[in-house]
């Protein structure tokens, strides 16, 4: 079967470059082709940017090199415009893009707007050099300087416990609103605060923060936590390209979609990952490579099933872990239910660190793998929690 349609994946990061592989594979016979669209010729692994910045060296990972093999053309640059109406993307280069069907892939970026400074005075983890300045930053750094983490989800966890590791000649403060590990079971949660304290990170919970000065973080309550190096966590943002392109976006900017992840004003534009506002029955899905992933995958099969004349069907997905490294040599593992709320059963120590070595390498060796055959990157559907009546 023959056909011309011509899919272009916008981002090439773990969502838009699984999506474009499988979709490659899944179509190779049909004519279909396909463009993906990234700034960098580089891959980034975004599990991983905690460990550049405590001065780690990762694989170079080149987008040519992974999708070499496949009927994938790559093309460097960054998108500055869609005109949903005429099915056409612009590129910085001057490049225009006509598509049949646009897979938006953009993904999120930590918001550094939602407090005055840190957008000036602090480093974030978006992407390889940003990651790469907080580590030149650390280098600069002696013996009991302060480094400051803002933030305390999975990735503030992380950083903050990889640099303690890394530097333990520097005093690590791990600044959060909210409890770290708040969303795992007690046991998990446990764990991961007697890794914390072993590795000499302070743990200032329930504080907010007011502003970020050039050697300190301000605290609603006045305090002011000394600060030679302040690595911002707190809060996502996604681009404003959808937005400003027509696309019907929630209050976050994020493209509203429906069962099968396509735009509600746009259905030739399928979103996945961070960029779509996805609600299940038991709720929203938040920005997760876990469950990232599956929507790529979703999406792929649905854009190969319409290729063929067949139906879409709607996205089905449950959560199933909470993976935390807390260095190299330490790691905890919450089990969840299909909702993220904790099971009782979780991984600690050496077990623990070969399954989230397991989960942070397996993206790349399922995107070399599915040039050849389908792999599954959906562990769970959510079994009744998603099952529609």
């Amino acid at each position: 079967m023959e056909n011309n349609r011509h899919v272009v994946v916008l981002g090439a990061g773990y969502t838009g470059m699984y999506a474009a592989i499988r979709l490659a594979h899944r179509t190779r016979r049909t004519g279909v082709r396909i463009t993906l669209v990234n700034p960098s010729v580089r891959f980034t692994e975004r599990l991983r940017l905690h460990q550049i910045a405590a001065g780690h060296t990762l694989a170079d990972h080149r987008i040519a090199d992974l999708v070499a093999g496949t009927n994938i053309t790559f093309v460097q640059g960054k998108a500055i415009a869609i005109d949903p109406e005429g099915h056409s993307l612009a590129v910085d280069d001057g490049t225009l893009l006509d598509y049949d069907t646009l897979v938006y892939a953009l993904g999120s970026a930590t918001d550094t707007s939602l407090v005055p400074g840190a957008d000036v005075h602090a480093f974030t983890l978006n992407g390889l050099e940003a990651a790469a300045r907080f580590h030149d930053r650390l280098r600069e750094l002696t013996a009991g300087d302060t480094v400051t983490v803002c933030g305390g989800g999975l990735t503030g966890v992380e950083a903050a416990a990889e640099i303690a590791e890394a530097r333990p000649d520097l005093n690590v403060t791990l600044i959060s609103t909210t409890e770290p590990g708040s969303m795992m079971g007690e046991k998990a949660r446990a764990y991961l605060h007697r890794s914390l304290d072993r590795l000499g990170v302070t743990v200032a919970a329930g504080r907010r923060v007011a502003k970020v000065l050039p050697d300190a973080v301000e605290l609603e309550t006045g305090e002011r936590v000394e600060s030679d190096a302040c690595l911002w966590t707190a809060g996502v943002k996604v681009s404003p390209l959808a937005r400003e392109s027509g696309v019907t976006v929630d209050d976050r900017g994020l493209i509203v979609v429906d069962a099968a992840l396509r735009s509600v004003s746009h259905p030739d534009i399928h979103v996945i990952g961070d960029a779509a506002a996805i609600r299940l029955a038991w709720g929203e899905l938040h920005g997760t490579c876990q469950s990232g992933l599956p929507t790529a995958q979703h999406t792929a099969d649905t854009i190969a099933r319409l290729v063929r004349g067949k139906q879409a069907k709607p996205f089905r997905f449950g959560y199933y872990h909470q993976p935390i490294s807390l260095g190299r040599r330490d790691a905890v593992i919450g089990f969840t239910h299909a909702d993220e709320s904790p099971r009782r059963i979780y991984l600690k120590g050496r077990a623990a660190v070969v399954y989230k070595e397991m989960v942070s390498s397996s993206p790349v060796k399922m995107f070399k793998l599915s040039k050849r055959m389908n792999v599954s990157a959906t562990v769970s559907k959510g079994g009744r929690a998603t099952r529609r009546p």
